[in-house]
């Protein structure tokens, strides 16, 4: 069970890491008024994005094995069924990101900088839930 719980960790930080560098990338592709710039920032945002995606897969798959060692403790637990719903909104806010990425690509971004800065800081609210809950576990 260490074993699942050390890997789930480690999966996990890496797919935060790129949340939080990815709407970055788009912060300052909305920023520039260079084309050359902004099109090597979209390349970067989209490498990215299929950088961290399997991150993700693998977060959640080491985190359901956890909930399968112990099920009769998991599934009983309303921290972890919060934590659930936390994880299915970062899940959302990944594809979110995807879907900003795919814009910055096709040169169709509708965002200003300001707007991807306050986006850039909901992984943050996520992950100190997350932690909290996991850690915690006050419910």
């Amino acid at each position: 069970m260490l074993w699942l719980k050390a890997f789930h960790l480690i999966f996990m930080v890496c797919w935060f890491a790129g949340l939080f560098y990815l709407p970055r990338i788009l912060v300052y592709f909305a920023a520039s008024q260079d084309a050359a710039t902004r099109a090597q920032l979209a390349v970067m945002a989209r490498k990215l994005y299929r950088f961290v995606t399997p991150f993700m897969f693998l977060t959640i798959a080491f985190g359901l094995a956890l909930v399968a060692s112990n099920p009769g403790y998991y599934l009983a637990s309303v921290w972890l069924w919060v934590k659930l719903a936390g994880v299915v909104g970062l899940v959302l806010y990944h594809l979110q990101c995807g879907r900003y990425v795919r814009e910055a690509n096709a040169d169709s971004n509708r965002h200003g900088h300001v707007f991807y800065r306050f986006f850039n800081e909901i992984p943050v609210l996520f992950l100190f839930a997350i932690i909290v809950l996991a850690v915690v576990r006050p419910l």
